[in-house]
Order: C-alpha cells, then sequence, then structure tokens
C-alpha cells in the first residue's frame, strides 16, 4: 500500500516516531473492506458447520472426519481472528500494540501450520483407505488419529513458538516506527520455514495422491477385464465417471493447495519482511484464501455435509436423539 509523502501521522504527538497513514482512496477502502469482511463471514461461518455437523452426529465420527474436523477448526480461527486482523493492518495504522502484533504473528504460523499438517493427514488417510483397504480399520482408528492431530498441533505450536521467540520475548524489536507490525527473515529460519512447512508437505501430498490415482485407476481396469458380458457396459460406465471424478478431485486439492501456498513462500524466499509490506499483505490474503476454499472441497461435495447443515439451519438439532440421526 502506497504511503504518500504527506501522509497523515499515525501518533501526531509522537512526532518523527510515529509511522505514516496509509494512503488509499475511500471508494477502494470502502470495497476492500466489504470483500475481504464477506471473505471472513464467509470462511469463519463455513467451517463453524462443519464442527458443528462432525462433533453433533454420531455417524460422522469417524477417523477421517476427525482429520476434516482439525482442518475446519484451524480454518475457522483462520476466517475468525487471523483474516479480520489482517483487514485491519492492510487499511489503517497498527494501533493495538506490539504485544498484540507478536501474538499475531505467532497466531499466523502455528493455525496456518496446523492447517498444512491436516492436509497432509487427509491425503495419508485416503492413500491407506484406496491403496491398503483390508487394513484400513485396524491401520487408521479414532484413538489413532486423535493422538495424530494433537500431535499436529503441538508440533506447530512448538515450532513457531521457537520461530518468533524473538518478537515474543521482545515485541516491536523489529519495528521502526510506532504504528506498524514488522517480523524479519532470517535466512536459515525461512529455509526451513520452507523445507518443514511447504517442500515436505507438498511432497508427500503430490506422491500419495499420485499413488492414490494410479491404484485407482488399476483397480477400475481390473473391474473391467472380470466383469461379465452383462454387466460389462454398465461397469464401463460407473468406472469411467469414477476415472473422472477422482482425476478432478485430486487434480483440485493439489491445484488449489499449490496455488494458494506457493506466492507466500516464493515470497519468503526473496522478502525477509514479512508482515507490512504492500506485496506481502497481498500474498498473505491468498495464503488465508486457501481457507475458504478448503470446506468447499473437502466437505460441501459430501451429501451427509448438505444434510446435517439442513437439519442444523431448521433448528431440527435441538430435538431429542437427533444426534443419531441418518445424514450418509
Amino acid at each position: 500500500m502506497e504511503i504518500q509523502k504527506g501522509a497523515e501521522l499515525c501518533f501526531p504527538q509522537l512526532l518523527n516516531s510515529s509511522c505514516r497513514k496509509p494512503t488509499l482512496h475511500w471508494s477502494k477502502a470502502v470495497l476492500l473492506h466489504i470483500v475481504l469482511s464477506c471473505i471472513a463471514l464467509i470462511t469463519a461461518a463455513l467451517n463453524l458447520l462443519v464442527i458443528m455437523s462432525v462433533s453433533y452426529f454420531r455417524q460422522l465420527h469417524t477417523p477421517s472426519n476427525s482429520i476434516l474436523l482439525s482442518l475446519a477448526v484451524s480454518d475457522f480461527l483462520v476466517g475468525l481472528l487471523l483474516m479480520p486482523l489482517e483487514i485491519f493492518r492492510n487499511t489503517t495504522c497498527w494501533i493495538l500494540g506490539d504485544r498484540m502484533c507478536s501474538l499475531y504473528i505467532y497466531l499466523i504460523g502455528s493455525i496456518t501450520g496446523a492447517s498444512i499438517g491436516n492436509i497432509v493427514l487427509i491425503s495419508v488417510d485416503r492413500y491407506v483407505a484406496i491403496c491398503d483397504p483390508l487394513h484400513y480399520p485396524t491401520r487408521i482408528t479414532v484413538g489413532r488419529i486423535k493422538l495424530s492431530v494433537c500431535l499436529c498441533w503441538f508440533f506447530s505450536m512448538f515450532y513457531y513458538s521457537l520461530y518468533t521467540k524473538e518478537v515474543l520475548i521482545k515485541p516491536g524489536r523489529y519495528n521502526s516506527c510506532y504504528g506498524e507490525c514488522v517480523f524479519v527473515i532470517n535466512d536459515i529460519a525461512g529455509m526451513l520455514e520452507l523445507v518443514l512447512f511447504f517442500i515436505v508437505p507438498v511432497s508427500v501430498i503430490i506422491v500419495l495422491y499420485m499413488r492414490v490415482f494410479v491404484v485407482a485407476v488399476s483397480q477400475a481396469r481390473a473391474m473391467r477385464s472380470h466383469v461379465t458380458a452383462v454387466t460389462l457396459q454398465r461397469s464401463l460406465n460407473q468406472t469411467n465417471r469414477s476415472e473422472l471424478k477422482a482425476a478432478r478431485t485430486l487434480g483440485v486439492l493439489v491445484v488449489v493447495f499449490l496455488t494458494s501456498y506457493c506466492p507466500y513462500y516464493c515470497y519468503t524466499l526473496v522478502e525477509e519482511n514479512l508482515v507490512n509490506d504492500p506485496s506481502a499483505s497481498t500474498v498473505i490474503i491468498v495464503f488465508y484464501f486457501n481457507s475458504f476454499l478448503n470446506p468447499l472441497i473437502y466437505t460441501l461435495f459430501y451429501p451427509w455435509f448438505r444434510n446435517a447443515v439442513k437439519l442444523i439451519i431448521t433448528l431440527q438439532i435441538f430435538k431429542n436423539d437427533i444426534s443419531e440421526a441418518n445424514v450418509l
């Protein structure tokens, strides 16, 4: 965001130690507020519906849905906390103080890091379900999934407590004036984060989903070769649709993840100042936009979610024993 030379000071009483207010035409500011606020609201609302659905209906208490629940929690926090703070930081001076800035920087890493870990867990779950279905019930249990989810959150929170310890211990240490929120990434920390939270997760997701796709196609071809002549055409049509659906879903998952996360991590390679830069604001917003798309990709395409939402919106969840309702 451009800061003009004659712009007003964020804190006029501080004179030369105050940052200048970012200048943005009122029409652009209003449009930016409306668009980003709507995205934040929809992100929080959709993920809250996912949380309510999976938590309330007992039919949905499965290992796969437990990962979806964790992903929805991280994405809900993005829509509820991170997006509004980014809207505020992007359109005005940072007046919340250095401690809140440090907390915001920490939340960026820990919440989005947990979200990335949840996506990896989803890919592992689907890999075992399709490539080793006979052992899936024994290998993927609710207890193991809950432990994996807890470890994912713990690792993300612990790692980013070390990653941002300098600003957590001494808030505002990188600020050049009052009214800004700055976090400088050194080369070693930036490369370590790039490897742990982008290169490794992306590699795992791509390898597992490619393996899933290959197995799905081979199973479909095997079905074609063993069906009888009477059911051959019916099976052929079904497997064709399954292959197209699998290819489309896997493609959307990988492309959306890469599209949302690549700009952010590419930016961290060329720029040390992660917060308080116009380009950084853009890539961070794109980074957060993945939390808006996740419930659409992972949940809205499932009939059980639509059935659960219908019961929630019509307030039927307040009826007795509705948690035992058939939503599948």
